[in-house]
């Protein structure tokens, strides 16, 4: 077992899992921290340390307001610890390594927490990386900055860069520390040469920024999962696609530093305490005067997103992508058929004519129109960004998630849902999840690994039995695995209106 590992700043010291088998460490530093003059900069070197350093805890989270990043709902299911310590010096990551020697070469997963980008941390309970490495795998959580100390622009800082690495500080950390684990994960008995990242909600949006990004072109990423990743909602006009351009951010920075932090340079804005900084960021956000998110500065996003994907422009590697069916859905909200047209129109423009014949517009069912109209986002843009990865011939896959949570709440598989099931942490959650959970837990952690491992999820259970096949997605509206009670290819029809409109996004998107 590896208990000690030289890095590239020093040596760290990790210890035993609740697995004697698990090595663990935790808090590894992959950036100097980013305080002061590092405060909206992309992330620094670490310093480098004598002797051997204890990573034996974890880092402290970025920079949120728990009860506002979290919610009363996420709150209760992740057991979160409201005082647990946070910091702008966050900048670590966390490592499980079944290796028993550095020459091992195991594959490598990194995990990109989730949590709308103002908040979240792989200290959570649910990330415990302990049943995935348990399967061969070195896995590897990072911690990146979130809200307005990772995602913030401004004129200033723009100048001071010379218009490169200006803003998407959350991408650039976590880059640096994927980047830091291809060059490190070898002294943990990983391959630097079979790194799978993952993520999930925000998470998964980032995990595409990352595939996409230029950047990474000749990177460490040779396989990607994409988890709920909202962010590539598809749907036409679907609400919050479109990130900001790097001169919209800039004028929103300047705003904020005026209107909120009471400063006007930089370097002012820089010597405020962090904890000032964060409270001002949530009162903005309360007032949703705007939002801190990923911006297309033409640096690491060179374009929208959604675009990109729509044009293949992106790493040529094989993703794993899908979805929960009781996710936030893509709505008109509307009294009356009158008003229902109307916000068609301002929505979908030159489009909206086709648009309304796929909800049936003129059935005159004001309900009926309503609910053809009503996509779920996150299975609507994986699809079409996987019609665009089977025209290159690239190997991908899809996947649904649809248990039964059980609970007094009866939330229905609600976004996040099946975090405890991908990690097969079900025992750290209060929900009473009972043997067909954990059955479903245990497979849906092998197809992941089993990714990770041969770029295929399909493989053996554990008692040497071959899972359900999970059929690659070939074609256009190509079916998903299901993971419900059993796991089963989908023997669902998709409604020629839900077709249509996939059909009438990807004209769109394509056309960009």
């Amino acid at each position: 077992m590896i208990k000690i590992a030289k890095t590239e700043s020093g040596l760290v010291r990790g210890t035993y899992g609740s697995d004697m088998a698990i090595a663990v460490f935790k808090g590894i530093p992959f950036a100097a921290p980013p305080v002061g003059k590092n405060r909206w900069r992309v992330p620094q070197p670490v310093e480098p340390w004598e002797g051997v350093r204890d990573c034996l805890e974890y880092g402290p989270a970025n920079m949120t307001d728990y009860s506002r990043a979290y919610g009363p709902f996420y709150e209760k299911e992740w057991h979160w610890d409201m005082d647990f310590p946070m910091s702008e010096d966050c900048l670590q990551l966390n490592i499980w390594t079944p290796a028993k020697t550095p020459e091992d070469k195991l594959p490598v997963m990194i995990w990109i927490f989730g949590g709308g980008l103002i908040g979240g941390n792989p200290a959570e309970m649910e990330f415990d990386g302990e049943r995935l490495s348990r399967r061969g795998i070195v896995l590897v959580s990072i911690n990146y900055r979130t809200n307005v100390f990772g995602l913030f622009a401004h004129p200033e800082i723009t100048a001071e860069n010379g218009g490169k690495n200006c803003a998407n500080f959350a991408l650039f950390d976590q880059k640096a520390g994927i980047d830091w684990v291809g060059r490190n994960i070898a002294a943990f008995g990983g391959d630097p040469d079979n790194i799978t990242i993952f993520g999930q909600s925000a998470g998964g949006r980032s995990v595409l920024c990352q595939v996409i990004s230029p950047l990474n072109k000749d990177g460490y990423i040779k396989k990607a999962i994409s988890q709920s990743s909202t962010g590539i909602n598809f749907a036409i006009g679907g609400h919050g696609t479109d990130y900001l351009t790097l001169s919209e951010a800039e004028k929103q920075g300047d705003y904020f530093f005026r209107n909120y932090l009471g400063v006007e340079t930089l370097e002012e804005a820089r010597a405020l305490p962090a904890e000032f900084v964060r409270d001002k960021c949530f009162e903005y956000l309360g007032k949703r005067e705007g939002q801190f998110q990923y911006v297309v500065d033409g640096d690491f996003l060179t374009d929208q997103p959604t675009y990109m994907m729509a044009r293949n422009e992106r790493l040529q590697i094989p993703m794993m992508t899908g979805y929960t069916t009781g996710e936030f859905f893509d709505v008109i909200s509307a009294k009356s058929l009158p008003e229902f047209e109307e916000k068609a129109h301002i929505l979908y423009g030159e489009y909206a004519d086709e648009f309304l014949k796929l909800c049936e517009f003129e059935s005159g069912d004001l309900d009926r129109v309503l609910e053809l109209s009503k996509v779920n986002g996150s299975p609507f843009g994986a699809r079409l960004f996987l019609m665009r990865s089977v025209e290159a011939g690239l190997p991908c896959w899809l996947y649904e998630f649809d248990a039964e949570i059980p609970g007094e709440d009866d939330p229905g598989d609600y976004h996040s849902s099946e975090l405890y099931f991908v990690f097969e942490n079900l025992a750290k959650c209060w929900r009473p999840f009972v043997g067909k959970h954990y059955d479903l837990a245990r497979k849906m952690c092998n197809y992941w690994t089993n990714f990770a491992k041969t770029g295929d999820p399909n493989g053996n259970d554990d008692d040497g039995t071959p899972m359900p096949r999970w059929e690659p997605f070939t074609e256009d509206f190509s079916k998903p695995i299901v993971f419900d009670d059993t796991v089963h290819m989908s023997d669902k029809e998709i409604a020629p209106s839900i077709k249509g409109m996939y059909n009438l996004a990807a004209d769109l998107l394509w056309r960009k």
